[in-house]
């Protein structure tokens, strides 16, 4: 899953993995696993570039574990070399929500580093517009998260997937 944040990509992912019975993982998770800290923190301390270098190996590794249901961070996309994993080593996904519906999600969200200014709103329609290009440059599939449930984005989200996997093997001749 990408897309970003509060398009609901750990929330689907979880719902997903328990649907597919396959291990879901949350690379934000991990990476605080890892930090022993909130990527809140990490990014205070450290800086955004410390963030990412970090964010691109922990990619890197679940990528070449392999089987199971992803969900990544809203800014994994940023680095080329992550753009590059997700297509060597997924089916990806993107979540795609408007500014506008995100910011009704994440206006009391304190936990989020690059939302923390005085117009969240404006910060998550500048993110949108850097990042919805490469969300879609790595995407096998795009689901609408706007105001549907989770368990119906999930529903969407399976469709997708089994129609591309439909397509794939139409094209191979099987």
């Amino acid at each position: 899953m990408v897309g970003m944040p509060g398009a609901g990509k750990s929330a689907v992912g979880k719902e997903l993995g328990r649907r597919l019975q396959r291990h879901f993982a949350d690379s934000d998770v991990v990476i605080e696993q890892r930090i022993g800290c909130s990527i809140r923190e990490y990014f205070e301390r450290e800086g955004e570039a410390a963030f990412r270098q970090l964010e691109e190996q922990v990619l890197a590794e679940l990528g070449e574990q392999g089987a199971g249901v992803l969900a990544t961070g809203g800014g994994i996309v940023i680095r080329s070399a992550n753009r590059a994993c997700l297509l060597r080593s997924f089916r990806v996904v993107y979540l795609h929500a408007t500014p506008e519906d995100l910011y009704r999600r994440l206006r009391h969200d304190t936990k989020r580093p690059l939302l923390q200014v005085a117009d969240p709103l404006a910060r998550l329609r500048e993110l949108y517009s850097a990042r919805n290009g490469l969300y879609r440059e790595v995407a096998h599939a795009v689901v609408e998260t706007g105001r549907a449930s989770v368990a119906a984005v999930v529903t969407e989200v399976q469709r997708q997937l089994q129609a591309a996997s439909s397509d794939r093997g139409a094209e191979a001749g099987l």
